[in-house]
């Protein structure tokens, strides 16, 4: 059975997103992203950058709604016991599985990989590449920062560490959790790509 919905996580600036996007092209299926992000947005009345950052960067510990955009409708449920970074993560799964239902699609992040652990025609993919070619990257498509390029792959990939284990209580990052992982650096985008899509058309048995 073919794989129909595919789940890209990737290490920050290793080229994820750029994969996902050519996958979902080649494919001609959904590719969710900033369409998923809008979609919790109208879910929870939460701004939208604040979804992008907070909903799977998040430190567990910290309390998310201070953050919170000003003036958001904010639709927690205030008696309900769930901390504000619980209930993006509730609507958030609820979203991603609602979209899953829908049909054939591609999902970056947002630990898609997990929230979908339980469909048999999910396949999952890990991008990463060495900290040279990601820290060059990111200053060719961000530019400069206060941060050295260094220092801000480490501290995104560490909040997003962080938050997977705490939601998911897996290792990010480990090969066992994928069933497909992939160097952007050796491969490139387009390659992975078409390495994507022949696994996910052509699975073995």
């Amino acid at each position: 059975m073919s794989k129909q919905i595919i789940t890209i996580s990737r290490e920050f600036g290793s080229g994820g997103r750029s994969v996902g996007k050519r996958v979902a092209e080649l494919l001609n299926v959904p590719y969710y992203d900033k369409k998923l992000v809008e979609q919790v947005a109208v879910e929870t009345g939460f701004d939208e950058k604040f979804i992008e950052q907070e909903g799977e960067y998040a430190s567990p510990w910290q309390s998310l709604l201070s953050y919170a955009f000003p003036g958001a409708r904010l639709r927690h449920p205030v008696n309900s016991g769930l901390s504000t970074a619980d209930f993006l993560w509730v609507i958030q799964c609820r979203v991603i599985l609602d979209l899953a239902e829908k049909g054939p699609c591609v999902i970056v992040g947002r630990c898609a990989d997990y929230i979908l652990r339980d469909h048999q025609d999910v396949l999952n993919v890990f991008i990463h590449a060495p900290i040279p070619y990601r820290a060059d990257r990111v200053v060719r498509l961000y530019g400069e920062s206060d941060l050295s390029p260094e220092k801000r792959l480490e501290e995104k990939d560490k909040r997003r560490r962080a938050y997977y284990k705490h939601y998911a209580n897996r290792d990010w990052g480990m090969s066992q959790n994928y069933h497909l992982s992939l160097d952007s650096s050796l491969v490139g985008v387009e390659r992975c790509a078409q390495l994507i899509l022949d696994v996910a058309q052509n699975p073995e048995r």
